[in-house]
């Protein structure tokens, strides 16, 4: 079951921002799934969820950021698992 929390935004930040209440908590969740993948902390599903996107569009979101979508702390890493493959 979701947790669910209030978040309260002024209304002169919804004005400069020329958006929606709805429009800002789907960009910040979006941000929230990008950092949070990045720092390896949520897998490229959990934070397609948390996204609330298909993980497709998520991995397509991150191409169009030029952020990898492959988790690889070094070549070796890399080498080791299509030799896997």
């Amino acid at each position: 079951m979701p947790a669910k929390r209030e978040v309260e935004f002024p209304e002169e930040i919804l004005v400069s921002l020329k958006t929606s209440e709805d429009e800002l908590i789907k960009e910040m969740k979006l941000a929230l799934a990008v950092k949070y993948f990045k720092e390896k902390k949520l897998s490229i599903g959990q934070a397609a969820e948390l996204a609330e996107m298909p993980e497709e569009d998520f991995m397509r979101y991150l191409g169009e950021e030029e952020i990898s979508i492959f988790r690889y702390d070094d070549f070796e890493e890399l080498e080791e698992d299509i030799e896997n493959a």
